[in-house]
C-alpha cells in the first residue's frame, strides 16, 4: 500500500501542494460543466488527500455540506462508502449527476450516496435515511450512525463573505453584474448558511459541528476546509474561529495543512488566483493597502476523542497524518 502522503505523520503543521493542474484541469471530463457554476468548489486533489490521510478503504466519509459532490465522487473511487447532505437541490441534483457522469452503474458509484436536507439537522438524517441509501441491506455499522459511526467527515463550508460565479456574459459585454445572481452566495434563498455573517453565521456553524462531533465515531477525523479573507480591509480569522467552534463541539485539534492553491515549479510558487481574488486585491491596492491574494487554503484536522471504555492503544493513536 503506497502511505507516502502519510508522511508527515506526528507534524502539527504540514503542506499539501494540491494545485499542481489547475482546478479545471482536475475536473476536466470527470465532473459535468455544470459543476464549474457552484462559486466555492473542493480541489478534487485535496479531497483525495484528507480521504486517503484521514480514512481507510470500506470506512464511511460524510460530507454536511458536500456542494457538487467532489467529496462523495474522491471517496467512492477510493473504495470507502459516502453519503452527502445538500441543503440546495440545485447542487444536490447536481452532486448526483457527477456521481453517475463519472461512476455510472458500477460498484464505485453504489457507494455513495446524496440526502437533500439541513446540516444541522445530520445525526437525524443519517439515522432515518442513511441506511437505506447506502446499501439497502441491514448493516449494523449503519444502523449506529447517529450515535457515532461516521470514520470521516469532510466539508469546505461556507467563509462568511460574499461569493459568487463570474457572469461572463456580462463580463465581456459590460452589461449588468459581474455576479451571476443565481449562485450569489450559493442560492438567492437569504435562509441559506452562505448568507450568514457575524454572529448568526458562528451560531449556525456551531450547530453544525456538533452535529458532526455527535455522527463522528470514537477516534474519527473531521476535516474542515476553510480561508481567511479580509473583508473592508481587514483579514479575518476565521480557521480560529473554527477550531475554536469544534472545540466547543467536543473536538480534538490535531493538525492544521496548508493547502496551496499556487503550483510549485521550479522551487517558485505560480499563483493561479481566481478573478474575485484579482479584482479584490487591485481594489485594495489602489487605496494604498498592502494586500496580497491569497495562495492557500487552512485545511483544519480535528478529532472525536476516544470513549471512557478505549483501550490504552485507542486513547493513544498513532497519528495518521497529512
Amino acid at each position: 500500500m503506497d502511505t507516502s502522503h502519510r508522511k508527515t505523520a506526528d507534524l502539527p503543521l504540514a503542506v499539501w501542494p494540491c494545485a499542481q493542474k489547475t482546478s479545471q484541469w482536475q475536473r476536466h471530463r470527470r465532473y459535468l460543466p455544470d459543476s464549474n457554476r457552484h462559486p466555492a468548489k473542493m480541489l478534487p486533489a485535496l479531497a483525495r488527500r484528507a480521504i486517503e490521510t484521514y480514512s481507510d478503504p470500506g470506512d464511511l466519509v460524510v460530507d454536511p455540506m458536500c456542494g457538487i459532490g467532489t467529496t462523495l465522487v474522491e471517496a467512492a473511487d477510493l473504495g470507502r462508502r459516502a453519503i452527502g447532505v445538500e441543503l440546495e437541490q440545485r447542487w444536490a441534483m447536481l452532486a448526483l449527476a457527477n456521481l453517475d457522469h463519472v461512476h455510472g452503474s458500477g460498484k464505485a458509484r453504489s457507494r455513495a450516496k446524496v440526502i437533500q436536507g439541513d446540516a444541522r439537522q445530520l445525526p437525524r438524517l443519517l439515522s432515518t435515511r442513511g441506511r437505506r441509501l447506502l446499501n439497502g441491506h441491514r448493516d449494523g455499522k449503519l444502523a449506529r450512525i447517529a450515535s457515532g459511526a461516521v470514520d470521516l467527515i469532510l466539508t469546505s463550508p461556507p467563509y462568511a463573505c460574499e461569493i459568487a460565479d463570474v457572469s461572463t456574459e456580462n463580463l465581456i459585454s459590460g452589461n449588468g453584474p459581474l455576479r451571476r445572481v443565481d449562485t450569489t452566495n450559493y442560492s438567492p434563498d437569504r435562509r441559506n448558511l452562505g448568507h450568514a455573517r457575524g454572529g448568526a453565521y458562528l451560531e449556525a456553524m456551531a450547530d453544525i459541528y456538533a452535529a458532526c462531533a455527535a455522527v463522528l465515531k470514537p477516534g474519527g477525523f473531521l476535516v474542515c476546509v476553510t480561508k481567511d479573507l479580509r473583508t473592508d480591509g481587514a483579514l479575518r480569522n476565521l480557521s480560529g474561529e473554527t477550531i475554536t467552534l469544534c472545540q466547543d463541539a467536543g473536538l480534538a485539534y490535531w493538525q492544521r495543512i496548508i493547502g496551496l492553491l499556487a503550483t510549485i515549479r521550479d522551487g517558485e510558487l505560480v499563483m493561479r488566483p481566481s478573478f474575485w481574488q484579482m479584482l479584490y486585491t487591485r481594489r485594495r491596492r489602489a487605496l494604498g493597502e498592502r494586500t496580497h491574494v491569497v495562495a492557500h487554503e487552512d485545511v483544519l484536522v480535528l478529532r472525536k476523542r476516544p470513549g471512557r471504555a478505549a483501550t490504552a492503544a485507542q486513547a493513544a493513536p498513532t497519528r495518521k497524518a497529512a
